[in-house]
C-alpha cells in the first residue's frame, strides 16, 4: 500500500512538473509577443527605471543560478540524498518552473524603444518568432520530452535501456548542433518592436545560452572525442551555414 501511494505521488508530482513546463513555455510566448496577458516584457511600466533594471537583473540571475547550480554534479549528489533518483529530473523541472514564473510575474518593464518596424518587415519578424518557438518545441521532442521533463523517470513511460552513448547527427542535428538553442535565440530576438527591457532579456538569455553551449560542447568532446570534432567541423553550432573554426580544448 505504501509503495502504491509513493508511486501515485511520484506520478502526480512529475505530471505537475510537465504541465508547468508546457504552461510556462506558452506563457513566455505570449509574454514576449505582448498579447493576451496584461503584463508583458514591454509593459506596463510600474516603477522607476533604476529599480526596474535592478529587479529584472536579479530575476535573470536567479534563473541562471538555479539552472547552473542544479546541473553541477556536487549539487546532484546532495539532492539524491533527499530526493529519489526517479524524481531528480522532476525536481529540476519544478524548480525551473518556479524561477520562470517569478520572472514572468515580477518582471518590471521600463521606458525606451530600440527599434520598431511595420508592414512586411513586421510580418517577417513575427514569422521568425513563431518559427523559433516551433523549432524549440520540435527539438525537445527530438531528444525525448518524456525524459527531459522527468515523466519517463517517474514511471509514466517504460524506462529505456541507456546503452552506449550515441552521437545524434541527423534530422535537425544535421543543420545545427544545438537546434533547441537556435530556436530560443530566434524567438527572443525576432520582434517588430524591440523595447529596452526586451533587449535586456534577449541579451541576457543569449549570453547564458552561449555559455551553456560552451560547457555542453566541452562535455560532448570529452564523451565522443574525434567523432564530435568531425561533426563540429561540418555542422555549425547555432546558425545554419556558419562554421566557426577554432582550437579544440579538452
Amino acid at each position: 500500500m505504501a509503495g502504491m501511494q509513493r508511486r501515485t505521488a511520484d506520478l502526480i508530482l512529475s505530471a505537475l512538473g510537465w504541465l508547468g513546463f508546457n504552461a510556462v513555455m506558452l506563457w513566455t510566448v505570449v509574454f514576449l509577443a505582448a498579447v493576451v496577458v496584461p503584463r508583458s516584457v514591454d509593459g506596463p511600466v510600474r516603477i522607476a527605471t533604476g529599480p526596474a533594471i535592478t529587479v529584472d537583473l536579479a530575476l535573470l540571475l536567479l534563473f541562471a543560478a538555479q539552472h547552473s547550480l542544479m546541473a553541477r554534479r556536487s549539487v546532484k549528489a546532495r539532492l539524491r540524498r533527499r530526493v529519489p533518483q526517479r524524481l531528480e529530473r522532476t525536481t529540476f523541472v519544478l524548480a525551473t518552473d518556479v524561477c520562470l514564473v517569478l520572472l514572468l510575474v515580477l518582471w518590471q518593464p521600463w521606458g525606451g524603444e530600440v527599434r520598431r518596424v511595420d508592414g512586411v518587415a513586421a510580418v517577417l519578424l513575427w514569422s521568425l518568432f513563431a518559427a523559433g518557438w516551433l523549432l524549440a518545441v520540435v527539438s525537445t521532442s527530438a531528444i525525448d520530452q518524456l525524459e527531459l521533463t522527468g515523466l519517463r523517470q517517474a514511471g509514466w513511460a517504460p524506462s529505456r535501456d541507456p546503452g552506449p552513448d550515441t552521437l545524434k547527427v541527423d534530422g535537425l542535428y544535421g543543420l545545427v548542433r544545438h537546434p533547441l538553442m537556435t530556436g530560443l535565440l530566434v524567438a527572443f530576438w525576432a520582434t517588430p518592436r524591440m523595447s529596452a527591457p526586451h533587449l535586456l532579456l534577449a541579451a541576457a538569455t543569449t549570453g547564458y545560452i552561449l555559455l551553456g553551449v560552451h560547457f555542453e560542447e566541452r562535455d560532448l568532446r570529452r564523451t565522443f572525442g574525434a567523432a564530435y570534432d568531425e561533426y563540429a567541423a561540418r555542422v555549425p553550432a547555432l546558425v545554419p551555414g556558419l562554421i566557426v573554426r577554432r582550437a579544440v580544448l579538452r
